[in-house]
């Protein structure tokens, strides 16, 4: 298994600013799509720049003003558009993994739950199709506990790619804000494809260095045996994944 890093606010520089520090820390890097990372706008230069440096590397599809379950058909056309865009890339990039959200309900209006979950399940099905076209992994995040998130739950989750090829991006920090660790493990086990490794004290997705909340990581990690892909660090800064990293490593090598 591989540790990597993602971390949003790297997006902000050129790639070319971080993949030294990158490189010199880490064997994975899960590139946040957006901004200067977009690989929409940015493959030119991540495919002359990437291969250059022997680490691996991963997407994590773009999130802003993207909404693959959005009740407005030209909105969510568009948010899907961009993620099978995002495949097609990364597929050109030599990159075979890509995560994705699972897309959220209506923010104004109340009462469209049932009927966003029924948009989001289409939207999948079409993710699935494209993921196979391209010859990519596309996994499915689990979600924190917000009420305008879909997949929260497993069981939630597990309706959304019901019918699919589509894997699952295990989140830890996120389904310890939902009560939902366990859950996720029991229904997609064989299933998961990537996973997303951060703290947090349970009430807030507050990404904190790993040791700094209370997740039993010990645990967690038993539960995952037989788990050989990423372990993908997302954190709030460089500082804080490199300080995550030992630790993760230890409590990879004493299970």
């Amino acid at each position: 298994m591989t540790i990597g890093i993602s971390c949003t606010e790297f997006s902000a520089n050129p790639v070319e600013d971080w993949l030294i520090p990158v490189f010199e820390e880490f064997d994975h890097w899960e590139i946040f799509s957006e901004a200067f990372h977009s690989v929409l706008y940015h493959a030119d230069e991540m495919e002359d720049i990437l291969p250059s440096y022997d680490m691996s590397y991963s997407i994590h599809a773009p999130i802003c003003d993207v909404n693959v379950a959005a009740v407005s058909d030209c909105m969510r056309e568009a948010s899907i558009n961009e993620i099978v865009r995002t495949a097609e890339i990364a597929a050109d990039l030599d990159i075979k993994l890509v995560t994705v959200h699972p897309g959220l309900y209506s923010l104004s209006v109340a009462g469209l739950e049932r009927h966003t979950v029924e948009i989001a399940k289409d939207s999948m099905k079409y993710l699935s199709r494209a993921a196979e076209e391209y010859g990519v992994t596309m996994s499915i995040e689990n979600m924190p506990s917000k009420p305008y998130f879909l997949g929260r739950t497993a069981a939630q989750l597990a309706e959304l790619i019901d019918g699919t090829d589509l894997s699952v991006c295990f989140d830890i920090g996120h389904a310890n804000t939902a009560g939902q660790i366990d859950a996720m493990i029991d229904a997609f086990k064989g299933r998961i494809a990537n996973v997303h490794i951060h703290d947090n004290m349970g009430d807030d997705d507050s990404h904190l260095t790993i040791g700094d909340g209370s997740i039993d990581f010990r645990s967690v990690i038993r539960r995952l045996s037989g788990y050989g892909g990423n372990y993908i660090i997302e954190s709030k800064s460089f500082e804080s994944a490199a300080e995550s990293q030992p630790r993760l490593e230890s409590l990879l090598s004493s299970v």
